[in-house]
């Protein structure tokens, strides 16, 4: 029998997900992104409890900078965003796509009581919904 589709964002969000840290250097964030192929990361307190979002497009001017001025590069709470879409992980993933079409985030942190739980990317939201349409 063939397993049903996905339809909320709990059965489709990457649980153990890359996040950084306020502290984190922009430097070593730059190489955890590459690392895991993402676009950005969520960013979190000591207890789990997302605090920002950072992305490859925040840091790639300082980057340059710092280099170019063989400075050190700044950290990730100098850079980041502190508005920070995210959702729940009982959000449909249908409504979760209709807001993925505009220029929204490539990746969307999902959280429980404030607290990170998952990663979901416009990639898993695509899957799923191809999946979808073939159940």
């Amino acid at each position: 029998m063939p397993k049903k589709a996905p339809t909320i964002v709990r059965e489709i969000m990457s649980r153990d997900c890359y996040r950084v840290s306020g502290k984190t250097s922009v430097s070593t964030l730059a190489e955890g992104l590459s690392l895991h192929r993402l676009p950005g990361a969520p960013v979190v307190d000591e207890h789990d409890r997302l605090i920002g979002f950072i992305s490859e497009q925040d840091v790639l001017g300082k980057v340059l900078e710092s280099a170019y001025l063989n400075d050190e590069p700044p950290l990730v709470r100098e850079l980041m965003r502190h508005e920070v879409l995210s959702v729940t992980p009982n959000k449909s993933i249908i409504d979760l796509a209709q807001e993925m079409l505009g220029a929204k985030p490539k990746i969307y942190p999902v959280t429980e009581q404030a607290r990170l739980v998952g990663i979901v990317t416009r990639r898993d939201v695509l899957n799923a919904i191809l999946r979808m349409r073939h159940s």
